[in-house]
């Protein structure tokens, strides 16, 4: 046996900074690769502009960031959908484009600031039985009404124990692009990318009732990984 590294070092540097940096979303590299570009441009005029140039792309690239996360082996939970703050937790309607009865639920907000991991990550393992966008304001996330006034993408899954959960991703007062990659029928599993929202944003997770809410109000979430809820047993609720 031997302590000593192994293999070339240049590899292993790199394989470390793979480890280390998370990976980008694919919707930022448009961002990430125009920001190269004008770096170039702007260098040929101001070494200046082009340190600039080259903070504002790896700013850009940090934001589009996909850190890898584990969510938790744990049955009947539900866990965060997003990074951020939990700003709300209270009582109310799920958005009426998906068709659910108008009965308040448990809803859990979580508020994204620039700095935050901005993908979005399914809450428990199941099915996606509806996905529905609604245009609108753009209003600050953090604001109660944002809920019902901004532009959104609700989705409505049916976990593997039965139980309804409904996320939805709303544009904040810099957002003006909401990405949901995920469709009618997919089965999808708990803490996986579904989605993305550019540049200061909300998500809102709607619990079935009888969940016991696990995570208060000034809480920050881990997306894919903070348990946000534990849900009914089976047959319950």
């Amino acid at each position: 046996m031997s302590g000593k590294p192994t293999g070339n070092p240049l590899t292993h540097a790199v394989q470390l900074a793979r480890e280390t940096i998370p990976p980008m979303h694919p919707a930022g590299r448009p961002f990430v690769f125009g920001g190269l570009a004008a770096t170039l441009v702007l260098r040929r005029f101001s070494k200046r502009l082009g340190v600039v140039g080259a903070l504002a792309t790896a700013a850009t690239a940090a934001f589009f960031r996909e850190p890898q996360r584990v969510a938790p082996e744990r049955d009947n939970i539900a866990v965060a959908s997003a990074d951020g703050l939990v700003s709300l937790i209270e009582e109310a309607v799920p958005p009426p484009e998906l068709g659910l009865p108008a009965e308040p639920r448990m809803r859990v907000s979580v508020f994204l600031s620039v700095f935050d991991v901005h993908v979005q990550r399914i809450p428990a393992p199941g099915v996606i039985e509806k996905v529905a966008y609604r245009p609108g304001k753009f209003l600050s996330a953090d604001l109660d009404k944002a809920s019902e006034d901004n532009e959104r993408n609700s989705v409505l899954m049916r976990t593997v124990d039965g139980h309804e959960l409904v996320v939805v991703q709303i544009a904040g007062l810099v957002a003006r692009r909401i990405l949901c990659e995920i469709h009618e029928g997919d089965k999808v599993a708990a803490g996986a990318t579904y989605g993305i929202i550019r540049f200061g944003s909300r998500v809102d997770l709607y619990l079935p009732p009888g969940s016991r809410v696990l995570v208060a109000k000034g809480q920050r979430t881990v997306g894919g990984e903070t348990v946000i809820a534990e849900l009914p047993a089976v047959g319950e609720g």
